[in-house]
């Protein structure tokens, strides 16, 4: 597998959450993401531009984006609760900005983060974007942070077909 793509976020999402929730993370074998499937309970999505193009979603369920933002922020709160989708899209936004600097020599610009929370909910994004899914497990549970990479562009072609090759 052509780590040179997928490496940065599992570096990323390992460091903030060792740093940021005091909480390692075990990363599983990524997997293509099939087209259409539902995510968690809660979602944290930020775009890009630039030399890699794409998503990055965080994706939650719920008990375990409540105990994440617990862990986060110090304080228990509902799903419901505003400051809940800020801490999300701050996880996501750190997650983003850690692997975008982890890119040498390419530019990378994100977006500001949204937060989608609702049961088995689909975040439908461009047609041609292929989506690989990192299984995360850590003490607070399981979630899955997903990487959607523009297929026309070298970056999604190189690491389609090495995460082709590998399944």
């Amino acid at each position: 597998m052509d780590h040179s793509y997928i490496l940065p976020f599992i570096k990323s999402v390992s460091n903030v959450f060792e740093t940021m929730l005091q909480t390692k993370v075990k990363i599983s074998k990524p997997v293509l993401r099939q087209p259409n499937q539902p995510r968690f309970d809660v979602s944290g999505i930020i775009g890009m531009s630039g030399d890699v193009e794409g998503t990055i979603i965080l994706s939650f369920p719920s008990p375990v984006a409540i105990a994440c933002v617990a862990k986060f922020t110090g304080m228990e709160m509902a799903t419901d609760d505003e400051d809940f989708a800020d801490a999300i899209g701050e996880l996501v936004n750190m997650v983003s900005g850690s692997a975008k600097a982890e890119f040498q020599g390419k530019k990378v610009a994100i977006t500001c983060p949204s937060v989608v929370i609702g049961p088995n909910h689909v975040v439908f994004g461009n047609r041609d974007v292929v989506g690989i899914n990192i299984p995360c497990e850590t003490e607070l549970g399981h979630f899955i942070v997903e990487i959607g990479l523009k297929q026309g562009s070298d970056v999604a072609k190189e690491t389609l077909s090495e995460v082709s090759g590998a399944a």
